[in-house]
């Protein structure tokens, strides 16, 4: 079979990625700007000036385009909570969770139609909810790993740090589940902070939540 062509100097797969990002870029700003009822395929493909069939070249659906856009902000926050993790590793576990918190805040509150479209399509559809769910579960694994190897190079310079026990696994997921919960209000305007105090607020629970022993625990 014979290899597509370069066009103006790009490759077709770089083109074909170029058209995706589009399309999803164009989705974000109608959800975010318009809501989901105004995410149509003729309005999708409007707003990212490309031809529909371009469309059905990546989506078969409202629910894959939905699915794509969850799984894109996914990613994009565990880009930049691991970047954030990374950049910090070795600091105190204050300065290492505000940081992770601050980049995550980041990702939805830079750009207010990604935040806003978030929230509506992560409860959009059985499927996003799906998905959402398992989002939220990996994101607490995320904190309890880097809190379990916070106390782990704490206590034990130069040994490995142990998984996370399941006490500390429930905390972080309590707190990712109610993080969640909060920045949705605090997006909408219905929690009177700014966004430092956000980040400040948040960062004093998880530090607190995390670091105590478990009830029963040794002492």
């Amino acid at each position: 079979m014979t290899a597509a062509r370069p066009y103006g100097g790009v490759k077709a797969g770089e083109r074909r990625a170029q058209r995706r990002a589009a399309l999803l870029g164009a989705a974000f700003e109608i959800i975010g700007a318009q809501g989901l009822d105004k995410l149509t395929v003729g309005r999708l493909c409007a707003e990212a000036g490309l031809n529909e069939r371009y469309y059905y070249e990546h989506f078969d659906g409202r629910d894959a385009v939905l699915s794509a856009l969850l799984d894109a902000l996914t990613e994009e926050l565990t880009t930049a909570i691991t970047e954030a993790l990374a950049e910090n590793r070795g600091a105190d576990a204050r300065t290492v969770a505000h940081a992770a918190i601050a980049a995550g805040v980041g990702v939805l509150a830079d750009d207010p139609r990604k935040g806003r479209a978030a929230q509506i399509i992560a409860a959009a559809t059985p499927r996003t909810r799906a998905r959402t769910a398992e989002a939220v579960s990996s994101f607490a694994d995320l904190v309890a790993s880097s809190a379990a190897g916070h106390a782990g190079h704490a206590g034990r310079a130069g040994h490995a740090a142990s998984a996370p026990a399941a006490p500390l696994r429930f905390r972080a997921g309590y707190l990712v589940g109610g993080l969640v919960m909060v920045l949705g209000g605090w997006l909408q305007g219905q929690l009177p902070m700014t966004r430092e105090q956000l980040i400040d607020h948040t960062t004093d629970i998880f530090v607190l939540v995390t670091s105590a022993r478990p009830a029963g625990g040794p002492a």
